[in-house]
């Protein structure tokens, strides 16, 4: 007789809802920081079982609330389900790298046509997470940019370089950021390890906020906002197999592409696929807040970025309990990021993490010191990286 193992239902398949959708409260809690002339992203993140995630992403200037999930792939053992977290981040900065040209070519008074992007995001990993040495980098953002100019096309390296100059999204890659952190073990706020103290009061732990946040309807959208267009059914590289990254040596190199269109209807259709390891490729959509122009259809940049950076830190807490055979048994995040677009500034990421576990205190601030120091996304804050431009056919 032939026995089968009957398919356990993850969260996300559980809730059938959109991956991203948002939540129609008139005063939902979450609320974005708010400072004079920046976009302020206000993410509460929860890990789910297995490798799932979900968050609420507050947008500041406009008060929005998107409620989305995240999955990864078979090198963490993940379901494959939704975007890994480096997906969100490319597909954010892709789409926020598209709203800087467009609002550059509106202050030069000239408009920019059959825009195109492919962005090439590349990370490093390397060490032992055991002896503490495993660290993660990110490595210099390759952009190739394709348009029609209404004054001519020799004049777009210039623009594309004046959009790039005030893009907070570029800045975050180029500066040298300090992020800083808190840690609430059990209820009780702790003093941190080798990671900056957070500025700013702990907010309350963010499990009570997504009771907050109602269902969508089904008939909502026309379209789904982030959809799962192919699947990667099999991965034989000894570095990027199923489990790869949950070992406790590693030494690779990650790199992710984003390939933008602009749409008829102003949406930003986004493509991201993980090259190394051999990913499943993600369709995102994204448009500019009202404040922008637009009509706010679906999450922007700014918000999509965000809630990678979340997402990954997460992935690293969960990924180095795996590895140290640390009981964890809920984590969570509060994270608020800040963007200047006047000044072309990010300011440092400020991360609460909150962690239900038996283990003692140091072990508590040795997950956080290793989530952030195994972190792609803040080793690109705290790397310095100038972005390699190319004009396609110039």
């Amino acid at each position: 007789m032939t026995s089968t193992t009957e398919h356990k239902a993850t969260p996300i398949e559980q809730r059938d809802t959109p991956l991203v959708f948002p939540v129609e409260h008139p005063q939902h809690p979450l609320v974005a920081p708010a400072t004079a002339g920046r976009a302020g992203i206000r993410v509460a993140a929860r890990a789910l079982p297995g490798m799932q995630k979900e968050a609420l992403c507050a947008y500041g200037p406009s008060g929005t609330v998107w409620r989305m999930v995240c999955d990864e792939g078979p090198y963490l053992n993940g379901t494959d389900l939704a975007p890994p977290p480096l997906a969100f981040f490319s597909a954010g900065m892709a789409a926020y790298t598209a709203s800087a040209l467009r609002r550059e070519a509106a202050r030069q008074e000239c408009e920019l046509t059959d825009l195109h992007i492919i962005q090439d995001n590349k990370y490093t990993m390397e060490g032992s997470a055991l002896r503490g040495t495993m660290i993660a980098g990110a490595l210099p953002v390759g952009l190739t940019i394709d348009a029609e100019v209404s004054d001519g096309r020799a004049g777009l390296p210039d623009l594309v370089r004046d959009a790039l100059v005030l893009s907070p999204v570029d800045a975050l890659m180029r500066d040298k950021l300090v992020d800083t952190f808190s840690i609430t073990l059990n209820g009780e706020q702790i003093p941190t390890g080798k990671v900056v103290d957070s500025p700013a009061p702990v907010p309350e732990p963010p499990a009570a906020l997504f009771d907050e946040s109602d269902q969508p309807q089904a008939d909502m959208f026309p379209e789904p906002l982030i959809a799962k267009l192919s699947s990667t059914d099999s991965v034989f590289e000894a570095n990027h197999g199923a489990g790869a990254a949950l070992k406790d040596q590693q030494k690779r190199e990650l790199h992710i592409r984003s390939d933008l269109h602009l749409r008829s209807d102003g949406l930003k259709q986004i493509r991201v696929q993980i090259f190394k390891p051999i990913g499943s490729v993600f369709q995102f959509l994204a448009d500019d807040p009202p404040q922008a122009g637009s009509s706010g259809r679906a999450p922007t940049g700014l918000t999509y970025l965000s809630a990678g950076l979340a997402f990954c830190f997460m992935t690293q807490i969960g990924r180095y309990a795996d590895i140290a055979k640390k009981q964890v048994d809920s984590y969570s995040v509060i994270q608020d990021t800040l963007f200047d677009p006047v000044a072309g500034k990010t300011l440092p990421v400020d991360t609460h993490t909150y962690l239900e576990t038996p283990e003692s205190a140091d072990t508590a601030r040795h997950i956080v010191d290793m989530a952030e120091q195994t972190c792609f996304l803040h080793g690109a804050c705290r790397t310095s990286n100038k972005t390699r431009i190319r004009i396609k056919d110039l």
